[in-house]
């Protein structure tokens, strides 16, 4: 055991050169040697052989009573933090580590290391949205059914409109990253238009069907649905996932799906765009090509998401989705039941 912990590198720092300095004194190397060569003191190296030989590893790693540094702040310092953090102070909308530590008494460090404790974050909010969809469980079960079981001699796309991409390009020249100074841009940038992505991801291979148009209009849609067609053979039947925008239900839609059969509509709740993983894609494209990204034209913003689908096509890794219909109703009942209790309340 004392092998494995001399070696280990999750151990705490001090346990490991403990055990360190017991198989040095096994091999029976003098303290004075042993305390040089392992940043430690002639006495502790006595101390802690002293105490193996009298109790062995029965208290490996216990510290003994009265070791250590007492604490400063009382326990009932630690609640008034909690508590006080639990409603915001008067006009403002959260509380700040100098405003709680000026009401309670303490440094705006020891507020931070108890919020940090405890996993409270004042600052921070997390969005969200219950979906009122009247077919809410119709629709999650239908669309997670098949990302979990797909049907054969098919291809399931996901797929959405990023709309009004902006080609922005910055008022001053960027200086590129060099060691000790990273790269820098501008605060502020010009518009030079806009573009409309769609694309359709393909839970399986997690390749990306995409197209750049200049709108976002039934007519584009339209002519996706066709580029759709073209690229997905023939023998295959196509069931594609999106949102309820209304271009996708317009009726000159509707009479091309008429004529070809083989493209089956589903659509995801209303408000749960979450359900479609193509927007984990958009995410990746934002994060990874728009965000930083300078272009002084529509067509050098085209080029380069372009650039980025043939990248992505390239090494395509599919999201793979874990989550059961059962579980995520379970999860909104319990999201809807929470707000029912919080609107009854006040």
């Amino acid at each position: 055991m004392l092998d494995r912990i001399a070696r280990s590198q999750t151990s705490a720092h001090r346990e490991v050169v403990r055990a360190q300095v017991l198989l040095d004194a096994a091999d029976g190397v003098g303290n004075k040697t042993i305390a040089d060569a392992r940043g430690v003191s002639p006495v502790t190296v006595r101390s802690w052989r002293e105490s193996f030989e009298a109790e062995g590893l029965a208290n490996w790693g216990k510290v003994a009573p009265g070791r250590g540094r007492k604490p400063t702040i009382s326990d009932e310092t630690v609640a008034q933090v909690v508590e006080l953090s639990k409603t915001p102070p008067k006009g403002k909308t959260h509380w700040s580590c100098r405003d709680m530590a000026r009401k309670v008494g303490i440094s705006p460090a020891s507020v931070q290391r108890i919020w940090s404790e405890l996993g409270i974050k004042p600052h921070r909010v997390d969005t969200f949205k219950v979906s009122n969809d009247p077919r809410f469980s119709e629709k999650v079960v239908d669309v997670v059914g098949l990302y979990l079981d797909p049907p054969e001699q098919a291809v399931v796309l996901c797929m959405d409109e990023k709309s009004q991409i902006q080609a922005l390009d910055r008022t001053q020249p960027s200086l590129p990253m060099v060691p000790g100074r990273a790269g820098t841009m501008t605060h502020d940038y010009k518009r030079n238009g806009t573009t409309t992505l769609f694309a359709a991801l393909d839970v399986l291979s997690g390749k990306v069907i995409g197209q750049c148009l200049p709108k976002h209009r039934h007519e584009e849609f339209l002519k996706f649905l066709k580029t759709i067609d073209r690229e997905v053979p023939k023998h295959l039947q196509v069931h594609l996932i999106l949102d309820n925008y209304a271009t996708h239900k317009h009726p000159a839609v509707k009479r091309w799906l008429e004529s070809h059969r083989r493209f089956h509509l589903h659509f995801t709740p209303t408000s749960a765009s979450w359900l479609n993983q193509v927007e984990r894609w958009f995410r990746d494209l934002t994060e990874q090509n728009l965000r930083r990204g300078i272009f002084g034209s529509v067509p050098q913003l085209i080029a380069s998401i372009e650039d980025y689908l043939e990248a992505s096509n390239e090494d395509p890794r599919p999201y793979v989705w874990t989550a059961t219909a059962e579980s995520i109703l379970a999860k909104v009942a319990r999201a809807r039941a929470t707000l029912d209790r919080v609107v009854n309340q006040n």
